[in-house]
């Protein structure tokens, strides 16, 4: 019963080496240039796990990569793995400083964890409490938040500077877990529990070390999930789990206005922020809910206009940090290659990460391959680009279900004629 199966994936993976071979004799920029109208599956190859710190190539795209945490093994500088996972912490969160010299992997390793942001050696440890998030423009500066304060803290040299603390407001959140800065370094969202004991959300000036009028979220339905302000510090986005079992999203203006109000499931979810190329800011995401059910769209915060970037497929996270790159979207795809490829009108893509643009065009370049397989919630690979879109971590049980999980890096190379032009992948050699 399996024969057909195996001789189907033979010759799929035929298909990928005679593609690599093309790619090679006519140039990788534009070998692997595509749009999704004529686009197709492309499996990974079966490779074995690369060695801790060697360097690597995608057999298929070419794309060097490089597995950078080792779990169950003592890394050095005080960083050792657990020897379950030790990753990134999600697709939306940056894992890189302003100028890529660190790199923070949190998860797995007892408690921050920063390794070179080139070298991927490990550097030091450091213990925090509260939620952190890289400042967009201060290398050496980190945006913390605590249930009582505001602050910048430089984990190199453990100095911190408390910008802001609550005296009538407690239990402070940044976000949790979705929160970003704004893309030049100055707002955060901040929920809170008001000086009543309701809940609300409110914009907070790091440059002016004050806080903005308090949205309540005790009338929104359901649950509040997180809240972030948006790339240019104009909104505030909160998302709601709803009884009914939807999760909805609330855009805010800055002092608490309701401008927008998708009532809809994820439309879209699991997805991040940018400033798209009219200067509207637009999130990017999966949506779970018709019309465009399993789509990739973009949704402008304004008025909720909504762009289809790519049809159904296995689309599980998209990433904008990369903010010196705008124009793009890195979007981790899982699903199974084979069921896939027989389902006509998909988005070609199965277990990798892709460069999409967010033009509408359906240009997109492939990026690497993740050999991440579903098992839980930290087998989801939850791709990340860094600041520059020239490198980006995923995470990876490397085809074993239930198998350590381990954070690896590739590295595209873009031409230096414009921010938003597209990725040149080196060929293998």
């Amino acid at each position: 019963m399996n024969r057909p199966v195996r001789a189907g994936r033979r010759r799929l993976i035929g298909s990928v080496a005679a593609a690599a071979t093309i790619a090679v004799l006519s140039g990788w920029a534009s070998a692997f240039s595509d749009n999704l109208s004529g686009a197709r599956v492309i499996p990974a190859p079966e490779t074995a796990l690369p060695g801790y710190l060697q360097p690597s190539r995608d057999p298929a795209y070419g794309t060097p990569y490089t597995r950078i945490t080792d779990p169950g093994a003592t890394l050095g500088a005080g960083i050792a793995c657990g020897r379950d996972m030790c990753r990134h912490r999600y697709s939306s969160a940056q894992a890189w400083n302003a100028d890529q010299s660190l790199l923070l992997i949190p998860i797995g390793c007892g408690g921050l964890c920063f390794f070179d942001g080139r070298t991927y050696e490990p550097l030091f440890r450091r213990a925090r409490f509260g939620e952190c998030e890289w400042h967009p423009l201060r290398p050496e500066a980190m945006i913390c938040v605590t249930p009582s304060a505001v602050l910048i803290w430089e984990p190199k040299s453990a100095r911190e500077q408390v910008l802001y603390r609550a005296s009538n407001y407690r239990d402070l959140k940044f976000g949790p877990n979705k929160g970003n800065p704004s893309n030049d370094g100055r707002w955060i969202a901040i929920r809170a529990l008001a000086p009543g004991g309701g809940e609300v959300v409110f914009a907070f000036d790091l440059a002016e070390q004050r806080k903005g009028a308090d949205i309540p979220l005790q009338g929104l339905p359901g649950r509040t999930n997180s809240c972030t302000i948006s790339p240019l510090g104009l909104h505030v986005a909160c998302f709601q789990n709803v009884p009914d079992g939807t999760d909805q999203a609330f855009i805010f203006s800055r002092d608490g206005n309701l401008v927008q109000r998708w009532p809809e499931h994820h439309r879209p979810g699991h997805g991040d922020m940018t400033v798209d190329a009219d200067g509207s800011e637009v999130y990017v995401g999966i949506s779970k809910a018709p019309p465009d059910r399993y789509f990739i769209i973009k949704r402008r915060l304004t008025d909720g206009a909504v762009t289809v970037l790519a049809p159904t497929g296995e689309g599980q996270h998209a990433s904008l940090r990369s903010t010196g790159r705008p124009g793009w979207v890195f979007v981790t795809y899982a699903g199974d290659p084979a069921a896939v490829a027989r389902r006509p009108g998909w988005a070609p893509f199965a277990r990798e990460v892709v460069a999409l643009k967010i033009d509408g065009s359906g240009e997109f370049r492939r990026v690497v391959h993740t050999h991440s397989v579903r098992h839980d919630y930290w087998n989801e690979a939850q791709a990340s680009p860094s600041p520059d879109g020239t490198q980006i971590i995923w995470a990876s049980n490397w085809n074993r279900p239930g198998g350590p999980i381990h954070a690896f890096v590739a590295r595209l190379d873009w031409p230096a004629r414009a921010a938003a032009a597209e990725p040149v992948m080196e060929p293998p050699r």
